[in-house]
């Protein structure tokens, strides 16, 4: 729960800084756009396809718009597979102001394809949540837990007492790094190659100089 992200109007010395902030801060919240969105999905969702809304641009955060509601009960589970590895520094949850906003998150990592029956195995981190309607709260996750990320499940087992739940915002941050090695393997075979065909070219004259 750090709280440096309150950095609205109070950089008059420098301007500069207070601008800075909230831009470096969104940058860090952009795991958003490593999400394999055709492959995510929401347990419980009351539409379908509405869990994908919620993780959207830093500036957008505190639209209401986009949201996602619970169906049967208050719980909710995404599956969220990314299109590279990430280390997973820390989560935003941010839902409505009132007892439909989530209280409790448990994550877990790598497990693809996750349902509830599996959300009593011990998660790799559980969180007791504010009710946050400005999406201000970071919760940092055990970064050892959460290095090489492939695929991250968010349980919200409970809200503040509703029926059902609404998010409208989940926020990660952390650092991505791409999970495709084989191609540059692929790239240094053609670049072997090409000398490969210059030396067939030199030898074709001396053959015919011999003959």
């Amino acid at each position: 729960m750090s709280g440096h992200g309150h950095g609205h109007g109070h950089g008059h010395g420098c301007g500069c800084e207070g601008e800075h902030e909230p831009a470096e801060r969104g940058l860090e919240y952009g795991l958003y756009r490593r999400i394999d969105l055709e492959k995510m999905q929401c347990l419980n969702e009351s539409r379908d396809g509405d869990g994908k809304l919620v993780f959207k641009p830093w500036d957008q955060r505190n639209e209401r718009d986009k949201y996602v509601e619970s169906d049967a009960d208050e719980e909710l589970l995404f599956n969220i597979p990314f299109t590279g590895s990430v280390k997973l520094k820390g989560i935003i949850i941010s839902g409505e102001n009132d007892d439909s906003h989530p209280a409790e998150v448990r994550l877990y990592k790598n497990i693809p394809h996750m349902s509830f029956d599996d959300t009593g195995r011990e998660p790799e981190q559980a969180f007791r949540l504010n009710r946050d309607p400005t999406a201000e709260l970071e919760y940092p996750t055990k970064i050892a837990r959460f290095s090489n990320v492939q695929h991250l499940s968010i349980h919200i087992s409970k809200n503040f007492g509703e029926e059902n739940t609404r998010v409208y915002y989940i926020g990660l941050r952390g650092e991505y790094s791409e999970a495709h090695r084989h191609e540059v393997t692929i790239c240094n075979y053609e670049a072997s190659a090409n000398p490969a065909d210059h030396k067939v070219e030199s030898v074709i004259p001396q053959t015919n100089f011999i003959s």
